[in-house]
């Protein structure tokens, strides 16, 4: 059975942005696209305008956002088989119940209400905290949200080794046509010194060379089997955060993994993808990987 993408709406401009930017990988997969609308606050919401018509507030309000979503999504790319979904629930509670059966879960980097003013909001980061699929924050430039730059941009971690969000990487890269630009961070700790055999005359070439290994390590099984996909190694020095941060000015897409474990509640992402959603220039696809 296929997936459909599923893309969450609240009527506010950045989620209308996720949804364009959801309507274009839905083309570009050839998947369905689910759009979800739900809410438990807005029955204070224009109560007047749902007496004057003897319906409820929050009805007619999710029917004018759902159907302007609709015709939108429409005048986009009138070829997506588009359905809806509306429900007087909690969003991310929605939203992740519509995981379990989802290619990727899409939202925009801002609600609507009176939080807008923060650098993501709840719902995206309960969501990209604790989906089973991967989760895609919708946020950036002009350049980064139109795909101008033809870049997919891997941040490799630790457990980078077939891991999912490699094969996400690929695929994205794959289906856009474009160069898959692969980076592991590295790191020199100040107290090391050289008296250690593996260290000796030049501890950073040897923390370097590591960071290169695991890299190709990485990439080996899906390069193997995506040979179209152009790909771009770099081991760069400096805190991972700060290094993927500052290069997805140049990416149409930040694609990171995220370990999963049944026993932690909460959130569970890292600081890198904690801060890549708040501060990233291009979407950011947070994938899960079962630990």
């Amino acid at each position: 059975m296929v997936r459909p993408l599923v893309v969450g709406v609240d009527g506010s401009d950045a989620g209308f942005l996720a949804l364009d930017w959801a309507v274009d990988e839905a083309a570009l997969h050839e998947l369905p696209l689910r759009v979800v609308y739900a809410s438990r606050w807005e029955r204070y919401e224009d109560a007047a305008l749902g007496l004057s018509l003897n319906r409820p507030a929050g009805e007619v309000l999710a029917d004018n956002i759902v159907g302007a979503a609709v015709e939108r999504a429409d005048l986009r790319n009138a070829d997506v088989n588009v359905s809806t979904q509306v429900r007087g629930d909690d969003p991310a509670s929605v939203l992740l119940r519509a995981s379990d059966h989802a290619s990727a879960v899409i939202v925009g980097s801002r609600g609507r209400g009176a939080f807008t003013g923060l650098l993501l909001g709840s719902v995206g980061l309960a969501v990209a905290g604790r989906a089973r699929c991967p989760v895609i924050v919708v946020r950036g430039d002009k350049a980064g949200l139109a795909g101008t730059h033809e870049r997919v941009l891997l941040g490799v971690g630790d457990s980078a080794k077939g891991s999912e969000a490699v094969r996400f990487a690929f695929r994205e890269a794959a289906a856009r046509g474009c160069t898959l630009d692969a980076v592991r961070a590295w790191r020199c700790p100040a107290h090391e010194t050289t008296d250690h055999p593996l260290l000796a005359g030049d501890p950073e070439r040897y923390h370097e060379d590591r960071a290169s290994a695991v890299l190709d390590e990485a990439l080996e099984e899906t390069a193997g089997e995506c040979p179209t996909v152009r790909v771009r190694r770099a081991t760069v020095e400096g805190p991972a955060h700060k290094v993927l941060t500052r290069r997805s000015a140049a990416a149409d897409l930040l694609v990171l993994g995220a370990q999963r474990r049944d026993s932690q509640l909460g959130l569970q992402l890292g600081r890198v993808a904690h801060t890549a959603l708040h501060h990233a220039e291009c979407p950011v696809a947070v994938v899960p990987q079962p630990a």
